[in-house]
């Protein structure tokens, strides 16, 4: 089974670079506060390195 993660933005993007805005609507966050869950895989994981000083990420059991 593959695991899944549980991504919240708990920083706005306001005044951050361009392509770090865009990795966050990538991951699918719109707004503050705003939980998603995705896929653990290498993609996701190098996406939330790249902005993870925005984020607070949990692995969900299933």
């Amino acid at each position: 089974m593959a695991k899944k993660l549980e991504i919240t933005l708990v920083h706005s993007v306001i005044g951050r670079p361009k392509s770090q805005r865009i990795t966050v609507k990538t991951l699918g966050l719109k707004k503050t506060n705003q939980t998603v869950v995705q896929e653990d895989n290498p993609a996701i994981r190098g996406m939330i390195n790249k902005v993870s000083h925005l984020l607070k990420v949990e692995e969900v059991a299933e």
